[in-house]
């Protein structure tokens, strides 16, 4: 039993880091990219092309990606996106010297984003669905709690090395990281013991006949909107994420125009909001540890608390933030807004990933991962679009309202009762 116990301990820290050496190199990318883009053009058009290729690739894949990882090797789809990607940035590495105008760099840089894009709809389901395959049920939550302090310090550390390194070197410099990264993370990943699999196994439909992976997508679909408990955190999710969009990453604007347009207010800005997402995980880690313990009260008929309270104080404190004009007080709202963050989005994964069949948690998380990938792109242009016609106060605060009216909703909207058998 020990053993067994040391060995899903192993496989899990290694895949975790794994994952966070991949994430580091394609965040380093990201902002590398963006920032050149920024700088070079001072455009707004191809700023916003740039924001489009990023997201509406990965929104469209996501949903044949979910399905790809419910009847192929997740192992293979998670290493082969990474090679994927890594691919694509080296051949945009070898053209770079060939490039003699800007607008042809920044065409092929479009096109590259595209791609990247790609692979992170087919990689971001299967590693959603393969964590319940590695960590025991019981475990979840304090995986996901030390997954999401990982990934904040990686996001934290990301554009400190974006900058030293696009100071100190060039675009295509930078670029050399992402290959490095993602061949560590696809070395370590295809050396773990996974269990195995449901793609390893035939995959046959009732009649006994393979089915088509559009029909995969419609199955998952039905199984989601036929699942009340599913259903209902799947849409949590989405207006979670398309309210998060004002007071989270329209930030900087708000910022600039209350408090000034320094790049000290900014960076303080993203330290403390990185600095509560990293204390976020932490406090998920800990109620994970105590998971059996804890489950009662984290789950009972009047819905979960923790998501609960997420999302009444992530809105409260958006809508404390368009009512301050003490900066001190806003970073600390910022802070427990970090905070918020990251309880609210650890417990809808780890809600999810207890309550899907290993079966359609493919397809399930590809659905989560669309959702996001549809909904922060529409909430930028929606919000974006509204913060130029009146005041971003005002939206955050509406914004922050809906989020709190979502936690009380969900308080009283009954939760499930199969996790106290």
């Amino acid at each position: 039993m020990k053993g067994h116990r040391k060995q899903w301990k192993r496989t899990a820290a290694l895949f975790l880091g794994s994952q966070c050496i991949t994430l580091l190199g394609s965040t380093l990318v990201q902002m590398a990219v963006v920032w050149y883009v920024t700088l070079a053009t001072s455009s707004g058009m191809w700023v916003g092309a740039f924001s489009v290729c990023s997201y509406l690739p990965q929104f469209l894949i996501s949903f044949p990606g979910g399905a790809w990882a419910d009847r192929c090797s997740r192992k293979a789809l998670i290493a082969g996106a990474d090679a994927l990607t890594a691919g694509v940035t080296f051949l945009m590495i070898l053209a770079m010297p060939y490039m003699k105008t800007d607008t042809v760099m920044l065409t092929c840089l479009l096109v590259m984003s595209a791609l990247r894009s790609v692979g992170a709809g087919i990689q971001t389901p299967a590693v959603n669905a393969v964590i319940p395959q590695i960590v025991p049920k019981e475990e979840l939550m304090r995986y996901n709690g030390m997954n999401a302090v990982m990934q904040s310090l990686v996001q934290f550390a990301a554009p400190a090395a974006a900058g030293t390194l696009l100071s100190f070197g060039s675009l295509r410099d930078t670029l050399f990281v992402d290959i490095i990264t993602a061949a560590v993370g696809i070395g370590i990943v295809l050396c773990l013991p996974f269990p195995k699999e449901q793609g390893d196994l035939p995959y046959t439909g009732k009649s006994g006949t393979a089915d088509s992976v559009l029909e995969d997508i419609r199955k998952g679909i039905r199984y989601a909107v036929s699942n009340s408990e599913i259903g209902k955190l799947l849409v949590i999710y989405s207006g979670f994420v398309f309210l998060s969009v004002p007071a989270g990453y329209l930030a900087g604007l708000l910022v600039s125009r209350v408090f000034g347009n320094g790049y000290g207010y900014l960076t303080a800005v993203e330290v403390t909001g990185f600095a509560g997402m990293v204390l976020g995980g932490v406090i998920m880690n800990v109620c994970g540890r105590f998971s059996r313990q804890f489950s009662r009260w984290r789950q009972g008929g009047r819905g979960d608390i923790l998501l609960t309270a997420g999302l009444i104080v992530f809105g409260a404190m958006a809508v404390g933030m368009s009512l301050t004009g003490e900066f001190l007080l806003y970073l600390g709202q910022m802070f427990v807004y970090g905070i918020a963050l990251t309880i609210v989005q650890t417990s809808i994964t780890t809600k999810l990933q207890e309550k899907t069949e290993l079966s359609m948690q493919g397809r399930v998380f590809g659905l989560m991962s669309s959702a996001y990938s549809g909904f922060m792109p529409l909430g930028m242009l929606v919000f974006g679009a509204m913060a130029d016609k009146m005041p971003l106060q005002w939206i955050m605060a509406g914004a922050g309202t809906g989020l709190v009216a979502m936690g009380v909703r969900a308080a009283f909207s009954g939760g499930t009762r199969d996790d106290a058998k």
